[in-house]
């Protein structure tokens, strides 16, 4: 049977208990910013292994009806959503009415999801061949093994126990399972503060917001020692080697530069294999500066827009301005360094006309490198509220503004995760996690 759609699959809905429906009278709609809108039979894939249905409580699902062709709101239970795995991007959110009681959502995506044939469809794109973070790839009774082999060889390194006992046996972090299994991409987390106070932090919610974080942040500031006592070994036998300074799990990693520095100046008199990178708000140009110098080889700054007027209402940034993370791209570009956007992709606000030229511009300013395509990990409405958009404006869909920046320029890379050295320096497309 066919995988490619013909019509729009059908709107599902969930009791409430646990299971989900589908109504044969409702086409699945999809929402770009505020508004519900059709979407197109070729933009649909089959849900990817590793996803995942909600149910959206306090929200009934919006669809197109079969026999009118008019948008209605499906009255026979919750609206329902689709978390699609990393490498995935989303073109439409799901798209539902909220009731006036209902919760705000955890900080998950939540695309569009529909059932045809036997099967759950979602309206997205695959953005990266890497399968570093593949559910099958994972076998728990190896990362088990490899991480009480870790916690075994590092028993007093702080930053093992909190990697193995938090990230990847509490959170599943891939990149924390992967590190278990000696392979690929080392999360390597630094700071316990932040000079931002994004509005979706992960790892830090005020006790009076209606969401909470979805994992606890590092409570201590690491040593260079205890950094290097585990990376070098890492980026002497794995696999297409990575260290990455920044992760979910902590603040603003710039903010402890030094320690940074000092490591990878002691790193590299161990070993020179694998690639250095920093996921980083970019608030910090001279730190910047420093770490180009001590060797790191990427970094890749993170934004919800290229546009300072949307940025600063959801990063809310302390001592920095949005100026500065235009700067701190330049300057590693400047350097050689291979720079990424870490850029949250949601439909209707990403699309934006306006968004699309200042995204343009950053990429010639900036001579950046590569964009991480993400899904947006925020309750739409709540998002939208908090930063006080009413209205977003003319949008030409996510799918044709990949394909416009794909055009426009041909060279800049486009994936969803921090790149090897060797994918780096050689050929980018080949696949290197097989």
């Amino acid at each position: 049977m066919s995988n490619v759609l013909t019509q729009s699959p059908y709107l599902m809905f969930s009791d409430g208990k646990g299971g989900i429906y589908e109504d044969e009278t409702l086409y699945t709609a999809g929402r770009t910013g505020w508004d519900a809108m059709p979407i197109a039979t070729d933009e649909w894939i089959l849900l990817p292994e590793g996803g995942q249905l909600y149910e959206l409580p306090g929200r009934r699902g919006i669809g197109i009806d079969v026999q009118t062709g008019e948008m209605r709101i499906c009255e026979k239970g919750w609206a329902v959503a689709a978390f699609i795995p990393p490498a995935h991007t989303g073109l439409y959110i799901s798209a539902y009415e909220t009731m006036p009681d209902a919760p705000t959502l955890p900080l998950f995506c939540y695309t569009a999801a529909g059932w045809q044939n036997e099967k759950i469809y979602v309206p997205a794109v695959r953005i990266e061949n890497d399968i570093r973070q593949e559910s099958e790839g994972y076998n728990d009774d190896e990362i088990e093994v490899g991480t009480a082999n870790l916690l075994k060889a590092y028993p007093t390194n702080r930053l093992i126990k909190h990697l193995m006992d938090n990230c990847c046996m509490t959170y599943t972090c891939p990149a924390a399972r992967n590190l278990a299994l000696g392979r690929w991409e080392c999360p390597v987390p630094i700071s316990p503060a932040c000079n931002a106070n994004c509005i979706g932090c992960i790892s830090f919610q005020p006790s009076d917001e209606t969401i909470v974080s979805t994992q606890d942040r590092l409570t201590f500031k690491p040593t260079a020692e205890e950094i290097v006592e585990f990376t070098v070994p890492h980026l002497e036998t794995a696999p297409f080697p990575i260290i990455s300074y920044g992760q979910g799990c902590e603040g603003e990693p710039l903010l402890m530069w030094e320690t940074i520095k000092e490591s990878i100046i002691e790193i590299r008199k161990h070993t020179q294999k694998g690639s250095i990178n920093i996921n980083t708000n970019g608030s910090m140009p001279k730190a910047v500066k420093a770490l180009c110098e001590a060797g790191l080889t990427s970094i890749r700054v993170s934004t919800n827009s290229a546009r300072e007027e949307i940025y600063n209402p959801y990063y809310r940034p302390n001592n920095y301005v949005f100026a500065d993370i235009i700067e701190s791209l330049k300057v590693a570009n400047s350097f050689g360094a291979w720079t990424s956007l870490n850029y949250f992709v949601f439909p209707g606000m990403t699309d934006n006309i306006e968004e699309y030229e200042a995204l343009r511009k950053l990429i010639k300013e900036t001579g950046l490198k590569m964009i991480q395509w993400r899904n947006f990990n925020i309750d739409p409405d709540w998002y939208l509220g908090k930063i006080s958009i009413t209205d977003t404006g003319e949008c030409m869909g996510i799918k044709q503004m990949l394909e416009l920046i794909r055009e426009e320029f041909p060279d800049l890379k486009f994936g969803y995760f921090n790149p090897s050295i060797e994918r780096i320096k050689g050929n980018f497309e080949k696949d290197y996690a097989h």
